[in-house]
């Protein structure tokens, strides 16, 4: 290709000087028309054209610089004219011989660099510099050389295949790029070849990199290293690039779960709650977590109905509830088997392993339970207006093996609790008559409390809801549907109809009740009854004298066919009203007036004034005994002021110095007291108060005695003008005559007449040694 360029090069060159030689022989064939002034203007100017070829070189030429490209050439032909090339690569790139035009290149070429080089040719004059042509452009085309090798776009890529895909399944593609003219012959073709990971992958020509395997398992190798080599066969050095391919296997749901161990063993306490967690169940899957989809089941086993095992999708867990309560006192094991699957593989492939079952063994432990209600609520029947019958019986057992007793009560908060009773069997029964149109139903919660060998309830207890249905009787009379207010025109013609009546009973009534009405009273009304349980009331003679009689009363009789038949009597209170020519009432008795005070609102009001009569009274009551207490005890707070306002410890029974005993002995025994100076005018009163007798233990004396006494003797010892100038009857304490020690002062006594024996203050202890 190199010696094609250089001939076509060659060629070029030549045809460019036959073509110049032509232009010469041209010009001085006639000599004289160029070189006389005067026969210039009369012949017209030759256009003057570049001699030259289309230049081309080869890239990466081995030959020493400068390379010869080729050669401009001009027709204009004088020794003053100068070949210039122009453009940016211009003394960078090529250069030009002044003199002859010979092109060349001063570096070496590379076409995947810059292919095609834009140049301008001009040719000046060498003394002026002014264009002896047109500037002309051309192009310097380098040809391409075969001296790249393909390069990848990535050094490395990354893919990922489903593990177990079948042969010839595409990975990825991978390319290499080869700089080089793709039109020139092949110089950039690129051949693939793997230099690692052959034995389970293959490339073709175009890079698409395939599977030659089908036994790719991810759980055996996750990943693969792929090397690819893109060779160029045809370049000058024979290179190569590489690049790497890394595989990851995608994980498929191709593995079966089995258990980590073969068996499984747990204790629940037997209260345990239906549908809460007993234990786990673990298993191992080499799948990813996406792709394990265990199933666990209960295979066989006794009792094995009795559990269910669910799966925790998150941790692929099995989950084993209790589908029905546990009880000790029954079973207390449950053993079974059990297994785990994975539904979504394709079992034709594949077969389940030997360790996807195992044994579960779980023990129940006793637990002190709370009584358990035979049934879960109670529904009784009981009629109304019944004296205390056997409404129904709850029944509550200890399910534990210590079979405590059980003790029934009814909850306070229970719906009308307190009309009814139960008893230590679970009877029950209603306190008072019940009454069906009051209350139709009772709803009471029963607490059933275990209770020890002493009776004593331990804290278990449980509760069961009894509903107490009320049955009706036929215990209620019928009366009127609605309250009536009938008029009448005082002029009203006879057979005229005043009221049409309908009658209702309290009872329950049935679909064939029958209502019967009766006037059992002669007046100017009829009563009839139409037998669809209403009746008319009507004018019966005529006209009315309201003159007379404005307010009639009709007593209706109504009774109905129930068993016992119930009659009542139901009053019907009409107006006798004044009214126009057209029969319009126009002037009416007030009936608010008429009509009197009924029974019930009689006895509401007597109710009343009863209540209000009894708090008035027990309130007076009240203020006069306070007032008694408040003027019988009035001396005694003053007195206690009066006496313990000295602060002194006496002599005891050893101080008998400072007072004549006789004289406070003459009070004791009833003597008349000494005699005093009269310093006021004190009552006679004190003269004559002595100290009540001693009683027999057990006895009470006045509550004024101790007051009094005290008085007394303060009174004297306030008037002695012989006796120390201090009171001391303070230091001595007055039991009272409610104390079985009675008084501890000697005032009272002497010591030569007692007869009271002390000794007994021996057993009080040493401080009461000196009194005995």
């Amino acid at each position: 290709m190199q010696r094609l360029m250089m001939l076509v090069a060659t060629s070029g060159a030549c045809l460019g000087l036959l073509a110049a030689a032509a232009a010469a022989a041209a010009a001085g064939a006639n000599p004289a028309q160029r070189d006389t002034p005067s026969l210039l203007p009369t012949h017209r100017r030759q256009k003057r054209d570049w001699i030259w070829n289309q230049m081309h070189i080869d890239e990466e030429k081995n030959t020493s610089l400068p390379h010869h490209v080729g050669k401009i050439k001009s027709s204009v032909s004088r020794k003053n004219a100068k070949y210039l090339l122009k453009g940016e690569f211009v003394d960078k790139v090529f250069r030009v011989d002044a003199e002859t035009g010979d092109v060349f290149a001063i570096e070496r070429l590379d076409r995947e660099n810059i292919s095609e080089y834009h140049l301008t040719a001009v040719i000046v004059d060498k003394d002026t510099g002014e264009n002896l042509e047109t500037p002309s452009s051309f192009t310097i085309k380098v040809h391409d050389v075969n001296d790249n090798w393909p390069v990848f776009t990535h050094r490395l890529f990354n893919a990922s295949v489903p593990e177990s895909s079948a042969v010839g399944t595409s990975v990825i593609s991978v390319t290499a790029v080869d700089a080089d003219d793709p039109t020139v012959g092949d110089h950039a073709s690129v051949m693939y070849q793997i230099l690692k990971g052959k034995e389970y992958f293959a490339i073709d020509n175009s890079g698409r990199i395939v599977t030659i395997t089908k036994s790719l398992d991810r759980e055996k190798q996750a990943r693969y290293e792929i090397v690819v080599e893109a060779r160029d066969a045809q370049g000058l050095r024979g290179d190569s690039g590489t690049a790497t391919v890394l595989v990851t296997l995608q994980d498929i749901n191709d593995n079966f779960p089995f258990f980590t161990q073969t068996k499984y063993t747990f204790v629940v306490p037997e209260d345990t709650r239906v549908g809460t967690s007993v234990g786990s169940l673990f298993v191992e899957d080499p799948d990813e977590p996406q792709n394990r989809m265990t199933k666990y089941s209960i295979l066989r086993g006794d009792y094995q109905d009795a559990f269910t095992i669910e799966t925790n999708p998150t941790h692929n867990e099995g989950i084993i509830k209790p589908m029905k309560p546990l009880d000790y006192e029954y079973i207390q094991q449950y053993s079974f088997i059990v297994e785990a699957t994975d539904p979504t593989i394709d079992l034709r492939y594949l077969s389940p392993p030997a360790g996807n079952r195992a044994q579960v063994i779980i023990n129940i432990t006793d637990v002190d339970e709370p009584p358990i209600f035979q049934q879960p609520f109670y529904h009784f029947q009981l009629k109304e207006n019944q004296k205390k019958p056997l409404i129904g019986t709850v029944l509550a057992m200890d399910p534990d093996a210590a079979r405590h007793s059980i003790g029934y009560s009814i909850r306070r908060t229970s719906d009308k609790g307190q009309f009814f009773r139960v008893t230590k069997k679970g009877d029950i029964y209603n306190e008072k008559e019940l009454d069906r149109e009051v209350y139709p139903w009772y709803n009471l919660t029963v607490e059933a409390k275990e209770l020890d060998s002493t009776g004593t309830p331990t804290g278990k207890e449980s509760i069961v809801q009894v509903h107490i249905e009320v049955l009706d009787e036929n215990d209620n009379a019928p009366e009127f549907a609605q309250p009536y207010q009938p008029k009448v025109c005082e002029n009203a013609a006879h057979g005229q109809l005043v009221l049409q009546i309908s009658a209702i009973d309290k009872d329950i009534t049935p679909r064939n009740v029958k209502f019967k009405f009766t006037l059992n009273t002669e007046n100017n009304f009829t009563l009839t009854d139409n037998h669809d349980n209403t009746a008319n009331i009507t004018v019966k003679y005529g006209q009315f004298d309201r003159e007379h009689t404005k307010v009639h009363f009709l007593p209706v009789v109504i009774s109905d066919n129930g068993m016992p038949s119930r009659t009542g009597t139901s009053t019907l209170t009409v107006a006798v009203c004044k009214c126009n020519e057209q029969g319009e009432f126009t002037f009416c008795e007030d009936m608010a007036a008429q009509v009197g005070v009924s029974i019930q609102a009689v006895v509401a009001i007597l109710l009343s004034i009863l209540t209000i009569t009894v708090i008035a009274l027990l309130i007076f009551l009240r203020r006069r005994l306070r007032k008694q207490a408040r003027a019988h005890g009035k001396s005694v707070p003053e007195i206690h002021e009066q006496l313990v306002t000295y602060d002194e410890e006496g002599g005891g029974e050893m101080d008998t110095t400072s007072y004549d005993v006789s004289v406070l002995n003459s009070v004791r025994r009833g003597g008349a007291k000494p005699p005093r100076p009269a310093l006021d005018a004190r009552p006679s009163l004190y003269a004559q108060v002595q100290k009540p007798p001693r009683h027999a233990p057990g006895a009470h004396g006045g509550p004024g005695e101790m007051a009094a006494m005290i008085e007394v003797k303060k009174d004297e010892a306030d008037h002695d003008g012989d006796g120390p100038p201090y009171d001391t009857l303070h230091i001595y304490g007055y039991e009272g005559s409610e104390s079985i020690a009675e008084s501890l002062s000697s005032l009272g006594t002497d010591s030569s007449d007692s007869d009271v024996d002390y000794d007994f203050l021996n057993d009080w202890g040493p401080r009461f040694k000196m009194l005995a």
